[in-house]
């Protein structure tokens, strides 16, 4: 028996065919998104704060080392931009320029991220030698305008589970496009972040009803771990 959460509420998981298929390791990969120092850092300058964020990392390293030990990929997702600027700020800026100051005020380091090779696309979560990395991504999703549906093909990948942040922007556009793709997508609701309290509960909310299913990283692992899913 398996839980899950609809609209917030957790749920038994119905156990059919069509929902156990989002439970099988072996077509499973892990998308990390955005957990870098251009989001998470403490200092003033942070170019766009996510600092709820901070308070997943552990739950994410957790997560992504046992999944690892059970022979799932994990990725990770940075959103790195050209030193020219235009890829964004200097081109056709990207709509959270404008529209996040609006909200939480001037934000001062704005038009340094995501630059290439900058400190703030370092990851603050953990990378091991058997992860994979995109850093081409621009925008809000971390398919566009990125290789990431080319490299899940090639590691004949079904099901994409994410962890990151937001949960509202970056993790609820990829798990829109990864829907769309036709990928079975989870969210993890302990090893995700968002914008806010009710825009974490929004972000997971949207997915349990239209994308996917929202599970905690302790079921999500216990399922993989237990024979019954996956033999």
């Amino acid at each position: 028996m398996t839980r899950y959460y609809v609209y917030e509420e957790e749920k038994t998981m119905p156990d059919t065919p069509e929902f156990m298929a989002y439970l099988d390791r072996k077509t499973t990969a892990i998308v990390s998104i955005d957990m870098h120092e251009g989001h998470l850092s403490e200092r003033a300058d942070c170019p766009c704060p996510a600092p709820r964020g901070r308070n997943v990392v552990s739950a994410i390293d957790a997560f992504h080392a046992q999944a690892r030990n059970l022979g799932v990929p994990v990725i990770h997702v940075v959103s790195t931009l050209r030193p020219s600027g235009i890829d964004d700020s200097k081109g056709i800026p990207a709509a959270w320029r404008l529209t996040m100051p609006e909200y939480f005020g001037p934000i001062p380091g704005a038009p340094l991220h995501g630059i290439e090779g900058s400190e703030w696309t370092k990851l603050r979560t953990h990378f091991d030698p058997r992860d994979e990395i995109v850093d081409t991504k621009k925008r809000l999703s971390a398919f566009y305008p990125t290789d990431l549906d080319f490299m899940l093909r090639q590691m004949k990948v079904e099901t994409v589970v994410f962890t990151g942040v937001n949960n509202d922007c970056c993790i609820l556009n990829s798990a829109f496009d990864a829907s769309n793709r036709n990928y079975r997508v989870v969210v993890l609701k302990d090893a995700t972040a968002g914008t806010n309290e009710h825009l974490e509960a929004a972000g997971r909310t949207i997915v349990s009803l239209f994308l996917g299913v929202v599970m905690d990283s302790a079921e999500l692992l216990r399922a993989w771990d237990t024979e019954l899913y996956w033999n």
